[in-house]
């Protein structure tokens, strides 16, 4: 049995016909549906390049194949494409037994008319669209009615999907309840094996000097708050705290962070490393690093503060999505308050006892989103859905094999 999977993701195609992830989840992400499906059909934007960079993975590969629709950025270039990306959403489902949409987008907006019609899917919810495209987030004209729409989307993709996957405990459930009918489970999407735990938490001692931060995101639009992280570093080296940040991530808002920077005077204490695919080049900027600071305007629920909390590293985040559900609330801010951020760091860095407590709490957190917890969640929505899909394809084959019996009324 074959399942599509829809994503926001975007990929690269080089001429040999290879898939490429310049970010984000690649092969061993898109394999994982294998676990329950023979083949996993992939939908998603595709650009053609002429060669793929060093950097980037391979997507596709054995039982994982790829459906290219229209590659653009934003809703605005949907707009000039929205024909050809709903012809080739539809053409790569009819080719597909099982459906699962990964988060809500524009890119599924032709599929409605399908699931009204009765056909089953598998919904997995990563984030929330009021709030990404809450005031502040994000900078674009179509901005309330993207908002407005997205979410109305996704309330009805809730209520009508027969399994739904939230990445919170209970944040998105709130906001997206399933339908009384649907099987419901929650799981990050978050790869940790046992290797990627330390030992024992770690000790801090009774001064840091300097503070070492580090931050993971993308830098495509300013969800992740990073300007509000450079803003909170300058307030703390005007009080005296000698910070060195590290900002892990790339996106077409780099060249205007990068002159926030600048204009703070921070260009010797703060380093962007670009996409950073390596998971143990990741693994040794956190174990070099005091503390991860994460001040997201909208979240799901952050992979990479899981990874650095399996680190023991101690986290310092905003109050939005699910990040509340990783740490306590005497380590969150409110979204967007740079002082208040600033404050914050001041505070637990000063604090060694804080500091080792923090790390104690954040290994053990972390335990909660290990491979062996997470997996049964996974397989079990998806074993959901194959069930929920045979039946449906059972029931349309005896509809249409029912003879028709036509009764000729006397005049």
């Amino acid at each position: 049995m074959r399942v599509c999977v829809t994503t926001e993701q975007r990929f690269a195609c080089t001429p040999d016909k290879q898939v490429w992830a310049p970010a984000g989840p690649a092969y061993a992400f898109w394999s994982r549906y294998l676990e329950v499906f023979d083949e996993v059909l992939v939908i998603a934007r595709i650009a053609d390049v002429a060669v793929a960079e060093p950097a980037w993975k391979r997507a596709g590969g054995p039982g994982v194949a790829f459906a290219k629709a229209p590659y653009y950025v934003g809703a605005a270039a949907y707009l000039t494409k929205c024909f050809q990306v709903r012809s080739a959403v539809r053409k790569a489902v009819s080719e597909a037994d099982a459906v699962v949409i990964r988060g809500t987008s524009v890119l599924t907006a032709s599929l409605e008319s399908s699931f009204a019609a009765g056909r089953p899917f598998g919904l997995e919810v990563i984030g929330d669209p009021y709030d990404v495209f809450a005031p502040g987030s994000v900078q674009h004209p179509l901005r309330p009615a993207l908002r407005w729409w997205l979410t109305r989307k996704l309330k009805r993709e809730c209520e009508k999907a027969c399994a739904v996957a939230y990445v919170t405990q209970a944040m998105l459930q709130k906001r997206y309840p399933a339908g009384k009918a649907a099987f419901e489970t929650s799981y990050s999407s978050i790869e940790l094996p046992e290797q990627a735990f330390v030992k024992a938490p770690r000790s801090f001692g009774l001064e840091l000097d300097p503070v070492k931060m580090v931050t993971v995101g993308s830098l495509e639009q300013m969800y992740k708050g990073f300007d509000v992280l450079i803003d909170a570093a300058a307030t703390c080296r005007g009080w005296s705290t000698k910070v060195e940040l590290v900002i892990i991530g790339e996106g077409r808002c780099r060249p205007k962070l990068e002159q926030q920077v600048r204009d703070r005077g921070l260009g010797q204490n703060v380093r962007f490393t670009g996409q950073v695919q390596a998971r143990s080049r990741i693994v040794e900027l956190f174990d070099s690093a005091d503390l991860f600071v994460l001040p997201s305007k909208t979240e799901g629920l952050p992979r990479a503060m899981i990874e650095a909390m399996a680190r023991a590293l101690p986290c310092v985040g905003t109050a939005v999505g699910g990040i509340p559900e990783l740490l306590s609330h005497e380590n969150l801010v409110p979204r967007g308050d740079a002082l208040a951020l600033a404050r914050k760091m001041e505070e637990v860095v000063r604090e060694p006892g804080r500091m080792g407590k923090m790390a104690a709490n954040n290994l053990e957190t972390a335990r909660r989103y290990c491979d062996s917890v997470l997996g049964p969640r996974r397989r079990e929505f998806l074993q959901h859905l194959r069930r929920a899909t045979q039946d449906w394809t059972c029931r349309l084959k005896t509809d249409r094999s029912t003879p028709i019996i036509k009764v000729l009324h006397p005049s």
